[in-house]
């Protein structure tokens, strides 16, 4: 993971706006209309998981421990963002994407695994995999699979992953603290219609971002988006661009992509699609299958993942998801 060596100033000044708009629209929740207080929230939500997906490679401060400073608030509650950060430079491993033993953030199954699912695994499983699914199901399913796989690494006395959870009890009373206790907003309606749906479309990045191909460049998708997805995505829409340049800040991407976009397109065999619309082709039916096509069979005696669900890609997204145990054992980076 490589630090800028000054301060970043637009993603700086991009995460005083988030947390600005955040205070004021919980602030003024019970006296602005709900129709314009929760979708500006839920937008506010998602943004703030695509910034903790920029901070995770570094930026936006040469100092690591203000960068981490920034992230001392968790609008979406659900995942540690130090536990985030581990298991996604793990995702970063591009020979390992999509692949389910060794990608934190596949949606996939290995076949002997898949086949060994209950009917209703499956099923979930195989619903996950349509967009409707994905912003109905994907939190919970996301959520059950990541909490499973952290609560044995806790018992198993890990101290990586208890000094995560500690910042992040911290980052979520914070919240909490400010949104029910200041702003009287009912918890169960902060959860339900704020946080649920922002997940959901923090959900939305990773649905088509990587896809099962012998080439390692061929998976990984280029979405040309409008500035509605693009700033909320924080253009790892441009998601091989990103990849391939990870350590490069968010608002430099477009530059990057548009400088040499026949390259881009070549690079990935094509897999590019000219917006997010493209994805209503699978409102109802899934994109892929959940049994990895190139991944048939694991090798005898290796772990098995955890559920295909993708625990740890919701920035990224929250965006792929599956948290194996063998990473929630140890820390790794890319």
């Amino acid at each position: 993971m490589q630090r800028p060596k000054s301060v970043e100033w637009p993603t700086l000044g991009l995460i005083i706006v988030c947390y600005g708009s955040f205070g004021l629209l919980t602030w003024y929740y019970s006296t602005l209309s709900s129709w314009i207080t929760i979708p500006l929230l839920v937008y506010v939500i998602a943004l703030q998981a695509s910034i903790q997906h920029e901070v995770s490679h570094g930026h936006p401060t040469p100092w690591g421990w203000l960068n981490d400073g920034l992230m001392l608030a968790n609008f979406w509650l659900i995942i540690p963002f130090h536990r985030y950060r581990q298991t996604h430079l793990r995702h970063h491993q591009d020979e390992h994407l999509t692949d389910p033993l060794d990608d934190p953030e596949s949606y996939y199954l290995d076949e002997a695994h898949w086949r060994g699912k209950p009917l209703v695994n499956r099923w979930l499983l195989t619903a996950n995999n349509t967009l409707l699914g994905r912003l109905v199901l994907g939190p919970a399913l996301t959520s059950y699979v990541f909490y499973r796989c952290e609560l044995q690494a806790l018992l198993r006395g890990s101290a990586h992953h208890w000094r995560a959870w500690g910042f992040h009890v911290v980052a979520v009373a914070l919240v909490l603290t400010w949104v029910v206790g200041v702003c009287q907003i009912p918890l169960w309606h902060y959860l339900l219609f704020l946080v649920y749906p922002g997940v959901s479309l923090s959900l939305v990045r990773s649905f088509l971002e990587h896809q099962a191909a012998e080439e390692v460049d061929h998976r990984t998708v280029l979405i040309e988006a409008s500035p509605f997805w693009s700033l909320l995505f924080l253009n790892n829409n441009l998601h091989l661009v990103h990849h391939k340049l990870p350590g490069m800040a968010w608002y430099k991407l477009p530059a990057a992509y548009a400088a040499n976009r026949q390259a881009w397109h070549q690079q990935n065999a094509g897999y590019v699609l000219p917006g997010y619309r493209s994805l209503l082709r699978y409102a109802f039916r899934p994109k892929e299958p959940v049994m990895h096509p190139l991944r048939r069979r694991l090798p005898q005696g290796t772990a098995a993942p955890a559920d295909g669900a993708g625990a740890t890609s919701l920035t990224t997204a929250p965006a792929g998801l599956t948290t194996p145990p063998a990473v929630a054992m140890a820390p790794k980076s890319d």
